[in-house]
């Protein structure tokens, strides 16, 4: 019974791949459980598994006392000294407690308890097995694929790829294998969560000591990294023994090394530069392809560091790069700030006279408080416009054109509705086709006798209506109509 006990352990362990002692250690806590609620010990109990021959035993933990108030956790020195010769006041004396059905009745009761406690440790184990991945890239399987993050398959585990994490515009299929960087691996209460990412900077780093020996044995050292995933990265290189090629050794013949992490990196551009101590070189190394003319370094007191790099005409969008692209990656990888002109451009700045600025004069609130008085009293007042009284003088019918030195006679039309007024203008077409005779407007039907009152403007005719102009006629000193012919015509086909 005993080998088997130990023989169903060493299963459980090889399954689960768990050590001997961690299976161990989680049954005799599940014993511990099963002792106490079959048999109501309140003390401190352990319980301990030989495991070679894989029996169970029971001890309860009593402290030595001169005189025993509560015998479960007590014990007397006499007593005390008859289990541990040299035990002394204060000491803890562990007594063996083991019942003689133990065995059965801790079977049945810790069964859940220790498949309980296994997981637990399974978990614990897999969360080991991955934190020390931590920061190096795996091999997966993409499981499922969603608007927010791919779940990848990685054997004993499930990690998920965030869509920030992700190269842009790279597209991902079921079932594909990928490879990806280990970035953060986090203990849950269901188990390790880990989050892959294929756009970090130190995936390229991986790659590149994969496929670069002179990476993995130390000849040649990694020391910046500058990437925008997807688009272009810049990596800076050192040699550490004399003789080696750093960049030579990261391109390999024909470029063979770079193209299978370019290729793994879904078409991703990857510059190889050489690192250099002088920071003018570093930084002309940089912006390679573009060729550099000079470079001026300036740092100031607070810690700021900026580089002018002067280049070629030809070479000065070449140095920029796409949107700023190359110009943004050589300041990441070398950590300076850099301004980059044209030769021409730095010489007419060089050779152009300074030309100071004004200071501006200081000015009080004295002075602003003159100068706007001033202004208020240069101004004139402002008045306001008097009132205008229009008057319509008409010539009657029954009256005749007054002589010359008289004053003319006229009857004033009532200023209070001129829109009647104007609606009686209105001349059809049926009127302008009419005899040749000049039309006399009767603009108001007026009797003298008819009081204001009961005065009705004149009905506007049906019909289309057309423009007319009112020109005064001097032959018969009356208010004629003219119709407006259309541009073109001439002067004498005007109808009076």
């Amino acid at each position: 019974m005993r080998n088997e006990f130990i023989l169903a352990v060493n299963q459980v362990c090889a399954e689960r791949q768990l050590s001997k002692e961690v299976v161990l250690e989680a049954v005799e806590a599940a014993l511990v459980t099963a002792y106490k609620r079959n048999f109501g010990a309140a003390g401190n109990v352990s319980a301990k598994i030989d495991p070679e021959t894989g029996e169970v035993k029971v001890y309860a933990h009593k402290t030595v006392v001169e005189e025993v108030k509560d015998p479960r956790v007590q014990i007397s020195l006499a007593e005390a000294r008859q289990i541990k010769p040299d035990a002394e006041l204060g000491d803890v004396v562990l007594i063996e407690t083991t019942p003689k059905d133990f065995g059965r009745i801790a079977a049945q009761t810790a069964k859940q308890v220790i498949l309980q406690r296994i997981r637990e440790a399974e978990r614990d184990a897999l969360y080991q097995a991955f934190a020390e991945q931590e920061g190096e890239i795996v091999n997966g399987v993409i499981q499922s694929i969603d608007a927010h993050a791919i779940v990848v398959n990685l054997g004993k585990a499930e990690a998920t790829l965030p869509k920030a994490e992700q190269i842009p515009g790279e597209r991902y299929r079921l079932n594909q294998r990928i490879r990806a960087y280990v970035l953060e691996v986090e203990k849950t209460s269901r188990g390790p969560r880990i989050v892959l990412s294929r756009a970090h900077r130190n995936m390229l780093r991986r790659l590149l000591e994969l496929e670069v020996p002179e990476i993995a044995n130390g000849a040649v050292e990694i020391k910046a990294i500058a990437r925008e995933a997807g688009s272009r990265s810049k990596v800076a290189v050192a040699a550490l023994r004399p003789g080696v090629d750093p960049v030579g050794s990261c391109v390999g013949m024909r470029g063979t090394r770079i193209q299978g992490i370019v290729n793994e990196l879904n078409g991703e551009k990857i510059d190889v530069v050489e690192w250099s101590p002088d920071p003018a070189v570093f930084i002309a190394n940089a912006l390679s392809p573009a060729q550099v003319a000079k470079v001026h370094l300036y740092e100031d007191a607070e810690g700021g560091k900026t580089a002018l790099v002067i280049v070629p005409d030809k070479q000065l969008s070449l140095a920029i790069g796409k949107e700023g692209q190359n110009a943004r990656l050589a300041a990441k990888l070398t950590g300076w700030r850099i301004d980059i002109k044209s030769t021409s451009e730095a010489a007419a700045e060089m050779f152009a006279p300074a030309q100071p600025k004004p200071e501006p004069k200081p000015v009080s609130a004295e002075d602003l408080l003159a100068r706007a008085e001033q202004i208020l009293a240069s101004r004139p007042p402002a008045e306001e416009p008097e009132p205008v009284e229009e008057t319509v003088k008409l010539w009657l019918d029954d009256e005749e054109l007054p002589a010359a030195g008289e004053e003319p006679a006229v009857a004033e039309a009532p200023a209070a509705e001129p829109e009647a007024a104007v609606e009686s203008a209105a001349i059809t077409g049926e009127e302008a086709e009419e005899a040749e005779e000049p039309a006399t407007l009767d603009l108001l039907r007026w009797d003298p006798q008819a009081d204001d009152d009961e005065f009705e403007p004149r009905s506007k005719p049906k019909g289309k209506e057309k423009r007319a102009a009112l020109e005064f006629d001097e032959a018969s000193g009356k208010l004629v109509v003219k119709r407006q012919r259309k541009p073109g015509r001439q002067r004498s086909d005007w109808d009076y």
